[in-house]
């Protein structure tokens, strides 16, 4: 059924491949998001948690190397693990602490001098601007709904992004103790879709601003387009709720693989969220930027 619209859609729908390291490890461990441009002065539209990582991986490093000149002046004798520790405490870094991300802007232009960040006050919604670049590297635009009253209970759209990090081109540089991307390894991820119907419309103050899906939105999908079997923008891919169904079991006898086993359950219905397409529009138009409606 969206088979037409995802390759109307795919091009101007774009992954922001990201590698991230953990104190005290020299794992690389990918991740995905996604963004999809709406004119051709390069403006992408994303989520605003996607948008905040973004500006805090340069925050995030200089923290780190803030914690790194401090732990080079520590002296080495008994009293150093406890001024490592106190150290660790000042820098909040503990085993599971992020201390570094590197990002990467698949196909969107060809290079960048400057990235404007405009934040949605109240949305999960954002808008990048990439400044300084010669050449725009997708091949179209996203055209939004007109007329949201189309949006309503029982229609099947369709969401697509980069849930699964596939890209393999990065690595620990432990002489400089640092990651880095390589130009050995795959450098691309596959897309991937996810169908749905609309469940509920969700308001705040009075104001519809979010549309509910009856399947979740992946990892990796957030930032991506909610669109119809035309290719239409409906709106863009949020989080994931999940509604407690109540059928729970506990401590209930179940045959696994041959064997009785006690088992306890508590099932949820996961349901994506996704902002509502007048949302972004208004706020596209709030900050004078050009868009397609159709």
């Amino acid at each position: 059924m969206f088979v037409e619209a995802i390759e109307r859609v795919d091009p101007f729908v774009r992954p922001i491949l990201s590698i991230v390291r953990r104190y005290g490890s020299s794992e690389v461990i990918p991740a995905c998001s996604t963004m999809f441009f709406v004119n051709e002065q390069a403006c992408a539209v994303t989520c605003k948690h996607v948008a905040e990582q973004l500006i805090n991986s340069d925050t995030i490093h200089q923290n780190y190397i803030r914690f790194q000149g401090e732990r080079r002046s520590i002296p080495r004798d008994k009293n150093q693990t406890r001024r490592l520790e106190d150290l660790e405490k000042k820098y909040n870094l503990r085993q599971e602490s992020i201390i570094r991300i590197k990002n990467q802007f698949v196909n969107s232009v060809d290079q960048f001098s400057e990235i404007t960040y405009h934040f949605h006050p109240t949305q999960d919604l954002a808008v990048i601007q990439f400044k300084g670049y010669q050449q725009i590297k997708y091949n179209a635009c996203a055209v939004f709904l007109r007329d949201s009253s189309k949006i309503k209970q029982g229609r099947s759209l369709c969401r697509l992004g980069y849930p699964f990090p596939e890209f393999t081109n990065y690595r620990f540089n432990p002489e400089h103790d640092d990651i880095e991307w390589t130009a050995e390894g795959r450098s691309n991820t596959p897309r991937f879709p996810i169908d749905g119907i609309v469940t509920r419309l969700r308001a705040e103050n009075g104001e519809v601003v979010g549309i509910e899906m009856s399947t979740p939105g992946l990892r990796g999908q957030s930032g991506g387009p909610l669109f119809d079997t035309s290719g239409i923008i409906y709106g863009m891919q949020s989080s994931t709720r999940h509604l407690h169904l109540g059928f729970d079991i506990e401590d209930r006898d179940v045959i696994v693989n041959g064997r009785q086993t006690r088992v306890s359950n508590y099932p949820f219905l996961n349901v994506g969220q996704c902002v509502h397409v007048d949302i972004i529009k208004k706020f596209l138009r709030d900050l004078n930027l050009k868009f397609y409606e159709g």
